[in-house]
């Protein structure tokens, strides 16, 4: 496997665990859940999940036993930035996850 791949993974990996602790309101706080809609709708992440899973795209959320805080769902978030190069900001990330945190996952 490219060392190119491998370093990315290895960063989400370790960004999500040092952030897998906090509750979803610590992580979340300060999200601008506006922002996280607006960039949901504008990178086509539903068109993206339904190509993915079929149906309207909603069975890609809360696959068994793979994102099961919210430090983990913001870095499939952050993962999806990286893997499709959508250049988001990590406050951008933040929002995006956040909401749908409030809409999918309900994380407290």
């Amino acid at each position: 496997m490219k060392i190119s791949r491998i370093l990315p993974a290895l960063g989400l990996l370790l960004g999500a665990a040092s952030i897998s602790a906090q509750t979803a309101g610590e992580l979340f706080r300060d999200a601008d859940l506006a922002l996280g809609e607006k960039l949901i709708k504008d990178n086509g992440c539903v068109a993206c999940h339904v190509r993915k899973v079929g149906g309207d795209g909603s069975k890609i959320y809360r696959p068994t036993g793979r994102i099961n805080t919210p430090g983990f769902l913001r870095g499939m978030v952050e993962q999806c930035n990286t893997e499709l190069n959508l250049g988001m900001f990590p406050e951008e990330v933040s929002a995006v996850a956040a909401v749908l945190n409030r809409d999918h996952y309900r994380f407290k």
